[in-house]
């Protein structure tokens, strides 16, 4: 699984970061949330769908 967070919707509200606890999401220089890892680890994947869902502005998707 491979995710990214779309710079233009993310509002930086950290509940992805909070979620993965920095393991797959941190803020970048400007306050936004990254993506910081290429795949995500299998024991993960839920905890990463969980911040996909609860991202207030969808800006969180998985890449094919």
């Amino acid at each position: 699984m491979k995710v990214t967070v779309l710079q233009d919707k993310c509002i930086g509200c950290g509940n992805c970061v909070a979620l993965t606890e920095s393991k797959v999401f941190d803020f970048n220089d400007e306050g936004l949330a990254n993506s910081i890892i290429e795949n995500v680890p299998e024991d993960m994947e839920e905890t990463v769908k969980d911040a996909i869902r609860e991202c207030p502005t969808e800006a969180i998707k998985e890449v094919e």
